[in-house]
């Protein structure tokens, strides 16, 4: 018979929503002492990006309380792909939605939504820096004047709970525990809320946070960074769905380090993967040496590279702010490199037992 005339209507989605979920994972790396560093790669949703999860949780979740009526108005600020996954929520469900943006956000993530018809609001920012705070302000001065409704990501408690079915997933697919859960930190919903459903199933997995260096989340220093998505500027107040007890470590990683790590990663794989991913991809790959035998570790990839050729992926925007670092991309490689030797030296058993 021919497959299309057999394919069952039930394996057909009706709307891209039902699309969202059950995204693959993928070994990156394995050690000889049997320990495995495995992506979720979360860029396989719709709109290339985890996000769609808790965009979706949010509006459903805000229908359900009378905040959204129908042909209403959604307001958020964004640096794209909280945006694009509240436009594809919108465009399903008859909203229009207006996203508060500024030009530190990645390019094709502000054409994404100009192409879902989006109405993009910008603000200023200055040197580059992220606008956080000046992209809330106006995004609060917009729903109170209109009555729009403003979803709040960061305060949201429906982001968190929008992670539950990423968290089922990985126990499904491994088929037992998670030793280690990696993730970069923003509004904390994908680490926090995948975390506490993995608990909340028995899970005794322990977490890594992962912010820029600059960023104020964890209690560092402010500074400027460019990785986009992630981390929170100077006089930003960090929100209740970054939930510490929820994070058993918060580590920094600067923009050369995890720039690098989504370039090779590119490179040895083929896979493209945002730039607060590779931060997080970065820690995996040196912690993955140091963790107890056959423990599997999870980086949560958290977006597509292919949102980034203009910037991660692009030499010469690297080259104009100091970022391309050769010879990082050099130590990388080797510890790659070094990894799959272990396994190598592991399985050779041409050296003799002792008499």
């Amino acid at each position: 018979m021919n497959a299309r005339m057999s394919a069952s209507p039930a394996c057909i989605a009706q709307v891209v929503s039902q699309l969202i979920g059950d995204t693959p994972l993928f070994e990156l790396a394995r050690t000889g002492s049997g320990s495995r560093l495995l992506l979720k790669l979360e860029q396989f949703n719709p709109t290339g990006s985890c996000k769609v999860r808790m965009a979706r949780e949010m509006v459903l979740a805000a229908e359900r309380e009378g905040k959204l009526k129908p042909g209403g108005h959604i307001v958020e600020p964004t640096s794209g792909n909280t945006g694009m996954g509240l436009a594809l929520v919108a465009i399903e469900r008859g909203y229009r939605f207006t996203a508060i943006v500024d030009n530190h956000a990645a390019r094709d993530k502000l054409r994404a939504m100009q192409a879902m018809g989006v109405n993009l609001v910008f603000v200023d920012n200055p040197g580059g820096k992220p606008s956080t705070i000046a992209r809330r302000k106006l995004a609060e001065e917009i729903a109170k004047t209109t009555g729009a409704f403003w979803p709040d990501q960061h305060h949201n408690p429906n982001n968190n709970g929008g992670y539950a079915d990423l968290a089922a997933e990985l126990l499904r697919d491994l088929g037992n525990d998670i030793d280690y859960l990696v993730g970069a930190v923003g509004t904390g919903g994908t680490l926090c809320g995948t975390t506490k459903e993995l608990r909340r199933l028995g899970s005794q997995v322990t977490t890594i946070g992962v912010e820029p260096i600059g960023s104020i989340i964890f209690g560092g220093p402010p500074g400027n960074y460019w990785q986009t998505g992630a981390g929170a500027p100077a006089g930003f107040p960090v929100g209740p769905n970054v939930d510490h007890a929820l994070i058993d470590e918060g580590l920094t990683v600067g923009d050369v380090d995890a720039f690098t790590a989504a370039r090779v990663v590119a490179k040895r794989t083929g896979l493209l993967i945002g730039g607060t991913s590779g931060a997080a991809v970065h820690i995996g790959l040196r912690r993955l040496a140091l963790v107890e035998p056959n423990s599997t570790m999870v980086v949560l990839v958290c977006d597509a590279g292919e949102k980034y050729l203009d910037s991660v992926f692009n030499d010469e925007w690297l080259r104009e702010r100091k970022l391309l670092d050769e010879a990082a991309h050099e130590r990388l490689h080797r510890l790659f490199d070094a990894y799959r030797a272990s396994i190598a030296l592991a399985a050779d058993t041409s050296i003799p037992e002792p008499a």
